[in-house]
């Protein structure tokens, strides 16, 4: 015959359970967070990596190879288009004779005094 558990059996029993709950959850928060800090880990070395490399300055082309647009280098819109790598020296004389124009976001004439 089934014999009917004492209230303190199931206030036991519910306290188990609870434990047994809470434990996953913290598990489950404990591996969250630590999935969060590898990924803030990872984006911190890839920012520093790029800054690394970073060029100083880089020069816009138009589709038949010809100047356009002279950027700081890291300057968003400068990937829209075909590019090269040029010295600071390249930089400031194409804007002071004006065979490529400044970019409107970046500003290099600002940055090269211009």
């Amino acid at each position: 015959m089934y014999e009917k558990p004492s209230r303190v059996e199931l206030l036991r029993f519910a306290r188990r359970v609870v434990v047994q709950q809470n434990a996953q959850q913290l598990a489950q928060l404990d591996h969250w967070i630590a999935d969060e800090e590898r990924r803030e880990a990872e984006q911190q070395a890839g920012e520093a990596r790029r800054a690394a490399v970073q060029p100083g300055w880089i020069l816009g082309l138009s589709p038949d190879g010809r100047p356009e647009e002279v950027h700081v280098g890291g300057c968003t819109l400068a990937g829209q288009r075909r590019q090269r790598i040029i010295p600071m020296v390249q930089a400031r004389e194409l804007l002071a004779q004006d065979i490529a124009a400044p970019c409107d976001f970046c500003r290099p004439d600002s940055e090269l005094g211009l």
